[in-house]
């Protein structure tokens, strides 16, 4: 069970059914008497994990529950409109349990000055702690429905929720002007690859596959052209219908603080799985991330064709089967 969520039941925490779980992963380690109970989780690997285990994973919710547990996000915007949204659907307690390092002690003194908060316990480099549910008092914290961020919508907690992500830009502006009638934007985000991509009078039909349901959505309202299909899916395990002309992706790098090479190594695959023989990969990564030898056991031919101090650009062709 999650140490910290472990310990405050111990001491007295006493959780009723229906409890919702909100933004908990893997590493919470949900515990198994809660089996069958709702975990929110929009992204889509972790959603499948706990599906896989007997939770009524959901990658969005507004139905009302006794009691909600919020597991505390790196954004301190998106934190706050998690806690929103768990008043707003909890008619009896919130508990918060969070690591030091996402903000939890400053969060603590925030929510201490709207309401009165029970414990907190802290455990693991990190607290614990609960409050009887107030919508009021927390309504001020509540996430717009959308943000326009450089004429694009977004929401708190997606990546580059700001502005346009500087290395999605550096392989927007390398990319030829066609790359074939069936392409892929692994990764798709809130969609600003796949709209520069649709100028192509050309392209037939554009998969845009993306884990984050949230960010999904936004592109849904970004990217409105027929061609473009949606898939909410996890890029590594993502197989298209036919071969591929051309795959287009900026992957992430990590799913927690920890540098992951690993699920961008996983991307590349992907691309090769997913290509046609005659299929091109184009990326952009931070320039120090690990990838030649991936793409070099997944394609016959690599290449940088441009970069940056910071990123760099590769187009990959002939995928390996």
């Amino acid at each position: 069970m999650s140490p910290r969520l472990s310990l405050a039941i111990e001491n007295g925490l006493t959780l009723s059914q229906p409890v919702s779980f909100i933004g908990a992963t893997p590493a919470n380690d949900l515990p198994k008497e809660f089996l069958g109970s709702q975990v929110v989780q929009p992204f889509k690997p972790f959603h499948d994990h706990f599906a896989s285990i007997g939770f009524a994973a959901i990658a969005e919710a507004d139905s009302t529950c006794h009691d909600a547990v919020v597991f505390l996000p790196r954004s301190k915007e998106l934190a706050r409109a998690m806690i929103c949204q768990a008043c707003r659907r909890a008619s009896h307690l919130v508990v918060v349990d969070g690591a030091k390092i996402d903000g939890i002690d400053s969060l603590l003194k925030d929510i201490r000055k709207k309401v009165s908060v029970e414990g907190p316990i802290s455990k693991a480099h990190g607290k614990i702690f609960w409050f009887h549910s107030n919508e009021q008092a927390f309504a001020d914290w509540a996430a717009p429905e959308m943000q326009t961020v450089d004429g694009f919508n977004t929401v708190p907690g997606v990546f580059s929720a700001d502005g346009i992500d500087p290395a999605s830009e550096l392989l927007s502006k390398a990319l030829p002007p066609r790359l074939g009638a069936k392409v892929a934007d692994l990764g798709a985000g809130w969609g600003y690859l796949s709209s520069h991509l649709l100028r192509d009078k050309n392209l037939v039909t554009l998969h845009l596959v993306e884990a984050d349901h949230a960010a999904l959505r936004c592109a849904r309202t970004n990217v409105k052209d027929p061609r473009a299909k949606f898939h909410w899916a996890d890029a590594l395990k993502w197989t298209a219908a036919e071969p591929l002309d051309a795959v287009v992706m900026n992957p992430p790098f990590h799913t927690s603080r920890d540098a992951d090479p690993g699920l961008g190594q996983g991307f590349i695959r992907s691309a090769a799985h997913n290509l046609a023989r005659s299929g091109e990969l184009w990326m952009v990564a931070n320039r120090h991330l690990p990838y030649e030898a991936t793409l070099s056991e997944s394609f016959a031919r690599v290449e940088e064709v441009t970069g940056d101090n910071r990123f760099k650009v590769i187009r990959a062709s002939r995928p390996r089967r």
